[in-house]
């Protein structure tokens, strides 16, 4: 694959065209090495697959990303500004929000109040701050319409809604409040055929209105699904990047699985690996 150029490491020079780039990013807890010099960048309207075994770095480096850790050496650029994150807050100001596995909701409480929890709107009435319900649950409406998710109306609890519903209301309310990197950690990882389907038709429409998306996931079928770009990580270290119709699946999972050390285990153990 690298011999014939179809998978490449990253460019040497920074990519001012992207929304974020982490360049040669490192992080040492104590004498271990989590990430050895990772570089990755996102652009406006595309989906960048971080693809990786268990303990491949993947998680260590979507929180540096967040603002969670601090890079131990590695350069931070925010649309082609020096960037540095203190912690998330930091990074959510800047427009970088993060969908983890378990999402952040309650499950008796309605769609429109998870949707604005933390950011309730707000209006007075005799000089009193009161919730403005109607503005919260006609945009919750709205957004979810155009996700592709019909509610049955704004106060149908999350609990009811299926793990892809879930997983698109929260797409949609860190886009609403302003997302420009969009980063899923493992969003389709304990979801069924038809809610997968939901989360990476959902990931496309994002795509589209030019969030630029971090997928992490270990489904190689998943990331070609909606993925501009495939980078793949094995121990901390970055074993390239390749553009979509650049490496076959075939080709991706072989370095998710290990590569060559999977091919010499293999002929070790007569092929039964």
């Amino acid at each position: 694959m690298t011999e014939n150029g179809k998978f490449r490491h990253g460019d040497p020079n920074r990519d001012s065209a992207a929304i974020i780039e982490m360049k040669n990013i490192e992080k040492h807890f104590g004498s271990v090495i989590a990430l050895a010099g990772v570089s990755f960048d996102v652009k406006p309207g595309e989906c960048h697959c971080l693809l990786g075994d268990n303990g491949a770095g993947k998680s260590t480096f979507i929180k540096t990303m967040s603002g969670v850790h601090q890079p131990t050496a590695g350069e931070i650029y925010f649309e082609g500004k020096p960037m540095h994150f203190d912690d998330p807050c930091d990074a959510i100001s800047a427009g970088i929000a993060t969908v983890h596995q378990h999402l952040a909701m309650i499950p008796l409480m309605s769609v429109s109040r998870n949707f604005f929890m933390g950011n309730e709107p707000v209006h007075r009435v005799a000089g009193i701050r009161l919730l403005d319900k109607a503005h919260a649950d006609a945009v919750t409406m709205e957004e979810m319409r155009k996700m592709g998710i019909n509610l049955r109306g704004p106060d149908q609890a999350v609990g009811t809604l299926s793990g892809g519903e879930r997983q698109t209301v929260a797409i949609a309310r860190a886009v609403y409040f302003g997302a420009k990197i969009l980063i899923l950690d493992e969003p389709t990882s304990a979801l069924g055929v038809r809610q997968t389907s939901n989360v990476l038709a959902t990931i496309d429409r994002v795509r589209k209105q030019g969030v630029g998306v971090v997928f992490i996931s270990h489904n190689v079928r998943h990331a070609l699904a909606v993925g501009d770009r495939f980078t793949v990580l094995n121990r901390g270290k970055t074993l390239g990047t390749a553009k979509r119709g650049e490496i076959s699946p075939e080709e991706l999972q072989d370095l998710m699985a290990g590569g060559q050390e999977l091919a010499e285990l293999e002929g070790s153990l007569g092929g039964t690996v």
